[in-house]
C-alpha cells in the first residue's frame, strides 16, 4: 500500500469535513479569523492519529471524523493562544502571522474561543444522534485531556515555569501534558469510536505517552538545530521566553537518543496490535523522521 497517498487523502478528508463544519457566518470577522488559523498549513498530526486509531482496532473511520475535527479545533485554539503577547508572543506560526497579529488582540482570543466551544458543539451534535456509550467516553476523554486534566494544565505549569530553574519531574509533567495531552486523547477516543475494549484504550495510553513525550522533545531539538525558513517559525523561541528544554536539561545528544527510544517503542506498541495498525505504525515512523 502506498501510506504516503493514503495519509494524503486522509488529511484531504478531515480538510473538507472542516471546510464544511467552518462555512462563514455572521459574525464574518470571527469565522475569518477561525479559518484563517485552522488552514493556516497544520499537518492534522492529531485527527490523522485518531482517524488511525479507529482503523486499528477495526472500526469504521466514518465515524470517526467529527471527532477527528473537533479535535483540530481544539489543536488550533490551544495555538492561537499559545501564540498572544501573554504567553509565547509569536509573531509567525507554520511561515505566516500569527491570528493576533493578522487581526488583532481581541479577535484572536475569541477566535481561540470559538473554536473550543464549536469543538464540543460538533460533538454534542453526534452524541444528540448516536448513543452509544463509547461515543460518550470518547467526548469524555478529549475534554478531559484538553482541559485541567491534560493540556491547560501542562500549559499552566509551562507559563509559571519560564525564568525558573526546573526538574526532570516538571519538565515531564509539561510535555506529558501541554503536548502528549491530545495526542492520547486522539488515539484513545479514536480506539473508543473504534469499539476497542478496556485493555486495549489504556495500550493506547501507553503509545500516546511515548508519542507526545517525542514529539515535544523533537520541538526542543528543531528548535536549536532548525532554521525559521524551514520550521515556519521563530527558533530559539525557548530560550528568548527562558523556557527550559529537554535540551537545555539534558543537552543535545542525550534528548536525541531519549527521542528516538520514546519513538521506537512507540512504534513498537503499535506493530505489535497487528495488520489493521500498520498504517499507524507507519505514521508514527514518519513523526520519528520528521524535519519541523
Amino acid at each position: 500500500m502506498d501510506y504516503s497517498a493514503k495519509l494524503k487523502e486522509r488529511i484531504e478528508t478531515i480538510n473538507k469535513a472542516l471546510e464544511e463544519y467552518l462555512k462563514p457566518n455572521y459574525p464574518q470577522r470571527l469565522y475569518e479569523a477561525m479559518n484563517y488559523s485552522v488552514f493556516a498549513g497544520g499537518k492534522r498530526l492529531r485527527p490523522v492519529l485518531l482517524l488511525s486509531a479507529c482503523e486499528a482496532v477495526g472500526g469504521d473511520t466514518e465515524r470517526a471524523i467529527p471527532f477527528a475535527c473537533a479535535l483540530e479545533m481544539i489543536h488550533t485554539y490551544s495555538l492561537i493562544h499559545d501564540d498572544l503577547p501573554a504567553m509565547d508572543n509569536d509573531d509567525y506560526r507554520r511561515g505566516k502571522l500569527t491570528c493576533h497579529k493578522q487581526f488583532d488582540e481581541a479577535l484572536a482570543i475569541l477566535a481561540g474561543d470559538g473554536l473550543l466551544t464549536f469543538a464540543f458543539e460538533t460533538i454534542f451534535g453526534v452524541l444528540l444522534k448516536d448513543k452509544d456509550y463509547k461515543l460518550t467516553q470518547a467526548a469524555a476523554l478529549i475534554a478531559t485531556y484538553s482541559g485541567s486534566g491534560g493540556m491547560l494544565a501542562g500549559q499552566v505549569v509551562d507559563v509559571e515555569s519560564e525564568g525558573k530553574k526546573i526538574d526532570y519531574k516538571t519538565l515531564m509533567y509539561i510535555h506529558d501534558n501541554k503536548t502528549g495531552g491530545l495526542i492520547k486523547a486522539a488515539l484513545m477516543a479514536g480506539a473508543l469510536i473504534g469499539g476497542a475494549n478496556s485493555d486495549t484504550v489504556s495500550s493506547f495510553e501507553k503509545i500516546g505517552y511515548n508519542l507526545g513525550m517525542a514529539f515535544q522533545i523533537k520541538d526542543d531539538i528543531l528548535d536549536v538545530t532548525s532554521t525559521t525558513e524551514v520550521l515556519g517559525k521563530p527558533v530559539l523561541s525557548d530560550a528568548k521566553n527562558e523556557k527550559q528544554t529537554y535540551v537545555s536539561l539534558y543537552g543535545l545528544d542525550n534528548a536525541q537518543q531519549d527521542y528516538e527510544t520514546l519513538s521506537e517503542g512507540a512504534v513498537k506498541m503499535i506493530k505489535d496490535m497487528g495488520e489493521n495498525a500498520d498504517f499507524l505504525a507507519w505514521y508514527a515512523q514518519s513523526l520519528i523522521n520528521r524535519e519541523k
